[in-house]
């Protein structure tokens, strides 16, 4: 009894979900600025900063979780959930760092309306899973299940949106853009606007294992 009672337990996990998922939607936030500002070179350079400080925040805690989750015992829910989640959660920051980060490289000087547009769905994205993990750490309650569930769900509905809005973009970018290095860069960054949002997705089916699982 008295082992058991030693043991190291929980480890603030929640807390941590909850501390990511904000460094998460802090990123793109900043990078929905970035998109919004992208002609003033100045606010262009202090979003970008934001969305590294943003993701590099995330890397801390996803670091911490997987530090507890070594030094934890007994852990609220499964270890291999805690594990896919935190990291699978880290995939949407980097991702989020990645569009910026392309933009700069491949030195796109003008955004358009499909970019804007898969911006505000990913922003949704991230808002919506920052929500969703939110409601973990009270799953056992019945309306706090139902009420992460019906999130996952909007989560799901915003990344068919978005799925429509790339093949419209794509499709608009084949047939009307004449300049193939534009073609090359605007593909790429559509693509991973829309990763983001396919990334969203699978953090909303590993809560919705988790919910199904524990509640």
């Amino acid at each position: 009894m008295l082992f058991g009672k030693l043991l190291p337990r929980e480890g603030n996990f929640f807390k941590m979900f909850d501390q990511h998922a904000e460094r998460v939607v802090e990123a793109a936030h900043a990078f929905a600025q970035l998109v919004a500002n992208y002609n003033d070179l100045q606010l262009r350079e202090k979003y970008n900063q934001d969305v590294d400080n943003a993701e590099r925040a995330a890397d801390r805690v996803t670091h911490e979780v997987n530090k507890n989750l070594h030094k934890t015992f007994i852990t609220p829910i499964d270890r291999e959930q805690i594990h896919s989640l935190i990291n699978t959660m880290d995939d949407v920051a980097d991702l989020i760092q990645d569009s910026a980060e392309t933009m700069a490289l491949y030195d796109v000087r003008h955004m358009t309306v499909e970019i804007s547009r898969l911006t505000d769905l990913s922003v949704k994205c991230c808002e919506r899973l920052r929500d969703a993990v939110h409601l973990l750490e009270k799953i056992a309650e019945p309306a706090v299940a139902e009420a992460a569930l019906k999130t996952c769900e909007e989560i799901d509905r915003l990344e068919s949106d978005a799925d429509r809005v790339m093949r419209s973009a794509m499709s608009k970018l084949f047939r009307e853009e004449p300049d193939v290095r534009e073609v090359i860069k605007l593909k790429a960054i559509y693509e991973l606007l829309e990763t983001i949002t396919d990334k969203c997705e699978d953090v909303a089916n590993i809560i919705e294992g988790i919910v199904l699982e524990n509640s």
